[in-house]
């Protein structure tokens, strides 16, 4: 590529670095949500219960968590290349490591941790490379791409994990992931540009996000979205096992189903929020596919055990919850000027972690105390309330 290339590239925005970028994610994803995949083998191999699964969960959402504004700061301060490049290749070794964990429940905890802290990279630097690189007019479709790797990356982990197990040791899924990861952050670096940064590590301006009332009150719907989705990432496999009376590897199918529809629920859900316009169109998008979920989570309320009924559940919300992602962060990038977008997609992705911490240990233990039916109420109630506030973001656009 010439200078003038990468010189127009750069003003007009480019597919190719918008395909890199969520090729990046795909890799990423990969690796982190294969410990979602593997929740029935970590139940088995530590002989552990429901809400410890969930602590398992809740570690890597912790060390996540953790170090998102850092890594938010980092992207801010020297781009977002290096970011990824380092980030993906720590994830591919945590991940190598948390198979060596058993029997050690507590060497699992401390190693997924270590997990979900390279992944904190993925959204500060991921997003900022997709503003940078979305041709005009498509911001909102490019985000929704570059979302589609965090579904595609979990349907894949799901289905590579449980389908590998078949044949050998759970473990043996985690390496694979681990050497593909790898060896896409040796190829990025190869071919991805990126973006300079300011060139030095601040601290992020969270005072004046703070004033930002659209921001602040998306972020709060971040909280209860994040609750609904991680509950129900880390429980599908275990519901559709414990109360459909399924394998392994068909509840993995299930979960992967989901990504699946949830990537093609990212797709349309940025392409109708560019028509649209906007900010304002994405977060119109956004509170439509919750409203939906609402919905689908308390049809599982009062119904179980039918394997046709619990499919056709878990797809539509991928369409709806888990398609909603990409507005949100396009409705979150745009509430904010472009210098702050590191910082900002921190906050936002914190929140979502947090919801993430708290719901799925909680749900776990509704679940051994009530049953599933009051657990998926717990979850419909939180995205009531992500659905209200989100309608409040719409309001103050």
């Amino acid at each position: 590529m010439t200078g003038a290339e990468a010189e127009a590239e750069t003003r007009d925005g480019s597919w190719r670095a918008v395909g890199s970028v969520a090729g990046w994610q795909t890799a990423a994803s990969l690796c982190y949500y294969a410990i979602f995949a593997a929740t029935g083998f970590v139940r088995d191999a530590f002989s552990v219960s429901e809400s410890l699964v969930g602590l398992f969960l809740t570690a890597g959402l912790l060390g996540y968590t953790v170090f998102l504004f850092p890594s938010g700061a980092a992207v801010d301060g020297y781009g977002e290349k290096p970011v990824m490049v380092v980030g993906l290749l720590a994830l591919s070794v945590a991940l190598v490591g948390v198979t060596f964990a058993p029997p050690s429940y507590l060497l699992l905890l401390v190693t997924v941790a270590l997990l979900g802290a390279a992944y904190s990279t993925a959204m500060p630097a991921s997003n900022r490379g997709i503003v940078a690189a979305a041709p005009a007019g498509s911001k909102n479709l490019a985000m929704g791409l570059k979302q589609v790797g965090v579904t595609v990356g979990s349907g894949a982990s799901s289905l590579v994990v449980t389908g590998v197990a078949v044949v050998a040791a759970w473990q043996v899924g985690f390496w694979v992931i681990g050497v593909f990861a790898a060896g896409y952050a040796l190829v990025f670096a190869t071919r991805y540009r990126g973006n300079p940064g300011t060139g030095r590590l601040e601290r992020p301006r969270l005072a004046g996000l703070g004033d930002n009332r659209a921001y602040v009150a998306l972020v709060a719907a971040g909280l209860f979205i994040g609750a609904s989705i991680f509950s129900m990432l880390g429980y599908t496999v275990l519901y559709v096992q414990d109360v459909v009376g399924t394998g392994p590897a068909l509840a993995g199918g299930v979960l992967a189903a989901t990504q699946v529809t949830g990537s093609v629920g990212r797709i349309g859900a940025g392409s109708l929020a560019d028509r649209l316009g906007g900010a304002r169109g994405a977060a119109t998008v956004a509170l439509v596919q919750l409203a939906g979920a609402v919905a689908l989570f308390s049809l599982l309320v009062g119904t179980g055990g039918s394997f046709a009924l619990t499919i056709a559940v878990f797809v539509a919300l991928g369409l709806t919850i888990h398609g909603s992602t990409g507005v949100f962060y396009s409705c979150l990038s745009g509430v904010v000027d472009d210098g702050d977008i590191g910082a900002a997609t921190a906050g936002g992705q914190t929140a979502l972690n947090v919801g993430g911490l708290v719901a799925p240990p909680l749900f776990g233990f509704v679940v051994e105390s009530t049953g599933y039916g009051a657990g998926w109420a717990l979850v419909a109630g939180s995205t009531v309330l992500a659905t209200v506030l989100l309608f409040v973001v719409r309001r103050r656009i």
